[in-house]
């Protein structure tokens, strides 16, 4: 079935003047606007594309890429405050309101906060909400020690960093176990320490007997792996951005990154560093 807020792979029931319609099960049919179809498409084919309601509230499907699927977290920025809530950018044409009941503050245009995107029942419409815990999983984790999950980095907490696991269930990252910069919003693979006796989870980002990053030549490579092999930064990056990212100075950047590229462990490019496959 296809389910509105999330990617879906439909099939090409006819082109129009205005586009391709999909077969959207019982959704009916779908409108793909021809500015986003690719060339050549044909009827009976399949394409996945991401489900929403456009600016008339249409029903459409479309091949941009929202930064988030219903379901999901999302650290998101704030471009617009109205009569009806907050509006955020999440990378479509039309912007996800934040309800003001669903606010936890006021949320003002410029500022970034952590949202959860679900699908309205009363209005069937696709909206987001900064109460986040009453969209995590209640019921007791299941979760084994050295099991390996999706992290979603919440924010900074005096012990470490808070982090939603599986989009489920709160978890902690103790700062003495943390041995690389974690950024709010990031999504980074982690692992199951101890689901303790009162339901609290804690983490660590690396498996049991995994050997932690003492150099920076590590920390880089370890981050590249994290990043699909590429970031963008240099050894002109600005050294704020620098520090940001790993935790170094660029003295130590540089000669990491020079020792990395003499070992022909990466590629240095205009617009970034590579990982050697």
């Amino acid at each position: 079935m296809a389910t509105v807020g999330r990617y879906n792979t439909l099939k090409v029931l006819r082109e129009t003047s205005s586009g391709y319609f999909l077969d959207g099960e019982e959704l009916g049919d779908i409108l793909l606007p021809g500015k986003y179809a690719p060339k050549g498409m044909k009827e009976g084919e399949e394409i996945e594309v991401f489900l929403y309601f456009d600016s008339e509230d249409r029903l459409i499907a479309t091949k941009e890429e929202p930064y988030c699927e219903v379901g999901e977290f999302a650290l998101l920025e704030i471009i617009e405050v109205n009569a009806v809530g907050a509006f955020l950018n999440w990378g479509l044409q039309k912007d996800l309101l934040v309800p003001f009941r669903e606010q936890k503050v006021k949320m003002e245009p410029g500022s970034w906060h952590v949202v959860h995107v679900y699908l309205d029942e009363q209005t069937n419409r696709i909206a987001a909400s900064a109460k986040v815990d009453k969209f995590l999983d209640k019921e007791p984790a299941t979760y084994k020690p050295g099991d390996e999950v999706e992290l979603f980095i919440y924010g900074p907490c005096p012990l470490g960093y808070n982090a939603i696991i599986n989009n489920s269930h709160w978890g902690m990252l103790y700062s003495g176990e943390v041995f690389q910069p974690l950024n709010r919003g990031e999504h980074i693979t982690g692992y199951i320490n101890k689901v303790r006796e009162d339901g609290k989870i804690d983490l660590n980002l690396y498996p049991a007997g995994y050997k932690k990053s003492s150099t920076s030549a590590e920390l880089i490579v370890e981050y590249l792996k994290r990043k699909n092999g590429f970031m963008p930064l240099t050894d002109k990056s600005p050294a704020d951005e620098i520090y940001e990212t790993f935790g170094i100075s660029k003295k130590n950047f540089k000669m990491a990154v020079g020792s990395l590229y003499k070992s022909r462990v990466i590629e240095i490019g205009q617009n970034g560093i590579r990982l050697v496959e």
